[in-house]
């Protein structure tokens, strides 16, 4: 008699056979059993895949999250090797100098909600690629045809970092800011001119007339905004935009719920800047309203040129008004409240030179330079009598770059949480202290390793600057204990350029799209597929198990004819043997 036998790892119970003989006596059991197991699957399948529903609904936030701090420890040499990373350039050309970043990042995930993942290239020693020069590039105004020299050594170290055989499909960006805008027209088009012409005969890169420009304040604004905001991983994007909340973490309130607030409010509409992020691969809209205000001739080294101008101004007119000579000599120098003690400086100004010995005293010198922020007795208006919405401190957040964090670390090492009343201390502290003190100290390296002398010396004018624009500008409270001041986050050096980046390549997921069709158009399947689809894989589940049924009933049905044939070989030959091969008894 032949017996097929089939067990398994199940209780003991649940061991079964079937054979021709057994078959009547045991077919009701085994089918009860199968039936048992098959419901016990579906219900494992159907959890699993609620849990899996779930998780993917309602845990997006958290995976954003660990995406981005994961990003802490995201320290390590770029692989150069790897031919699906691309590359971008992008040179800031600053009022003080020009510096050059050079960023990387994987082909795009194909997600229309996600930018691309951008991120600073790294060198062998995992440093970022990263290079200045001095002076400004606005320096070259009336010899515009020497930029090219100027800038070829940024590019010459950008082009020994990223692959040559990358060099043609790498966007160049020369971007220009504060030093260039205050240039003539003419001059800023001979200077972008130059630029154009010379540098693609030198090199390879993707660089179109498009790719070099003055920005505007309001611009470099807006990429400082995104910059920032892409590094906190802020921009988690949604079908329904109207709902997009940020959670703001105060402070002293870890132990409390985190504030949650839209991220864009409806503020100034003429000081609106709006712009979209989505990706123009898949036609999608990120749009993003965000309040931009630019204050030029108020960054720290504007407003000394404008205090000493003023300076300068105030004291040629006394000496003529006395006929004197106060101040036009070594022995007779003004006395300037915002230099630190015992310091010497000059203004030289139309053939003449006024000599200035610092007082060192930061309360007058916040007195004196009250005047340089043109408020006025308007409400909501901030400096220079522009309108500035209403700011909530309570769940506010701010991030304070460049000067704000040069000014609070480089000398008096106060990098990070801001504390109004530690940074008073400090800066007066500083302004109080002799020259010679501070000479001393900058020769035994007690200040940050990129602190010169020009820092040493305005760091009391810029101490004070900087805390009147927040304070009384801005009209932060004094107890305000929600500013940052940073160069870095999570590692990364932000800057506006991270910012630019962002926005100008989020069109490039359509190349790596067209390069790899089938790749694409595979992957727009497996986005409608049941895994996807759970009605679709709910439809299939339930038509395997109804086959299954039928398919034991089949059995059951070939049985009861057997019995009523009254010859047991029937099933047998109905299933294709012949009764000559049929097995003898085990």
């Amino acid at each position: 008699m032949g017996r097929i036998s089939i067990s398994c790892l199940f209780p003991a119970s649940w061991h079964f056979s079937i054979s021709p003989v057994g078959c009547p006596r045991m077919l009701n059991t085994t089918l009860r059993q199968i039936i048992v197991i098959s419901l016990l699957t579906a219900a494992f399948f159907l959890l699993y895949y609620s849990v899996v529903l779930i998780r993917n609904k309602y845990g997006y936030r958290d995976r954003k999250l660990h995406r981005y701090l994961a990003r802490v420890t995201d320290t390590e040499a770029t692989d150069t090797n790897n031919p699906n990373l691309n590359y971008g350039i992008m040179v800031d050309c600053g009022s003080s100098g020009s510096r050059i970043f050079v960023y990387c990042w994987p082909r795009h995930n194909g997600n229309p909600h996600d930018l691309l993942d951008i991120k600073q290239m790294r060198d062998k020693n995992r440093k970022p690629v990263v290079m200045k020069i001095k002076p400004g590039i606005s320096e070259f105004a009336t010899s515009p045809e020497k930029v090219s020299d100027y800038i070829f050594p940024l590019l010459s170290f950008a082009a020994e970092h990223v692959p040559r055989a990358k060099h043609k499909e790498t966007p160049l960006y020369i971007l220009c800011t504060a030093g260039m805008r205050i240039l003539p027209e003419s001059q800023q088009k001979a200077i972008l001119e130059d630029l154009l012409t010379d540098i693609p005969v030198h090199f390879d890169f993707l660089f179109s007339d498009s790719h070099a420009e003055v920005i505007s304040g309001k611009q470099e604004g807006v990429y400082a905004w995104i910059g920032i905001n892409f590094v906190l991983g802020r921009f988690e994007h949604t079908d329904d935009e109207d709902d997009a909340v940020v959670e703001v973490h105060i402070p002293g309130s870890e132990n409390k719920e985190a504030i949650v607030r839209k991220r864009t409010e409806e503020v100034a509409k003429n000081l609106l800047a709006e712009f979209n992020l989505g990706c123009d691969a898949h036609q999608t809209e990120h749009v993003y309203r965000v309040y931009v205000a630019t204050f030029l001739g108020f960054g720290g080294n504007a407003a000394r040129q404008r205090y000493t101008d003023s300076v300068f101004a105030s004291t040629i007119f006394r000496n003529r008004l006395l006929g004197k000579q106060a101040a036009m000599t070594p022995d007779t120098p003004y006395l300037d409240p915002c230099l630190p003690l015992d310091v010497e400086d000059e203004i030289q100004q139309n053939g003449q030179t006024m000599h200035l010995r610092g007082m060192g005293d930061f309360n007058l010198c916040r007195e004196v330079i009250q005047a340089l922020m043109n408020k006025t007795n308007e409400t909501q208006t901030s400096l220079n009598g522009v309108y500035q919405p209403p700011v909530h401190f309570e769940n506010s957040e701010f991030y304070g770059f460049s000067e704000f964090y040069y000014c609070t670390e480089d000398v008096l090492r106060m990098g990070g949480e801001y504390n109004a009343a530690k940074f008073l201390k400090a800066a007066k502290d500083y302004c109080a202290t002799k020259w010679s003190v501070l000479r001393e100290r900058f020769d035994r390296h007690l200040y940050a390793s990129h602190a010169d002398l020009h820092r040493l010396k305005y760091q009391c004018f810029k101490s004070a600057w900087m805390y009147e624009v927040f304070h009384n500008g801005f009209s932060f409270p004094i107890n305000y204990g929600n500013l940052k001041t940073a160069l870095q986050v999570y590692d990364k050096e932000v800057q506006w350029t991270l910012g630019a980046i962002l926005y100008r390549t989020r069109f490039l997921p359509l190349r790596d799209i067209q390069q790899e069709n089938f790749r694409s158009s595979h992957s727009h399947w497996r986005s409608f597929s049941f895994v996807y689809n759970h009605y679709l894989f709910f439809a299939c589940f339930f038509v395997v198990l109804l086959a299954i049924l039928l398919y034991l009933l089949r059995l059951r049905r070939i049985h009861r004819r057997m019995l009523h044939g009254g010859q047991s070989p029937s099933l047998w030959i109905e299933e294709g043997l012949p009764p000559q091969k049929i097995p003898g008894a085990l």
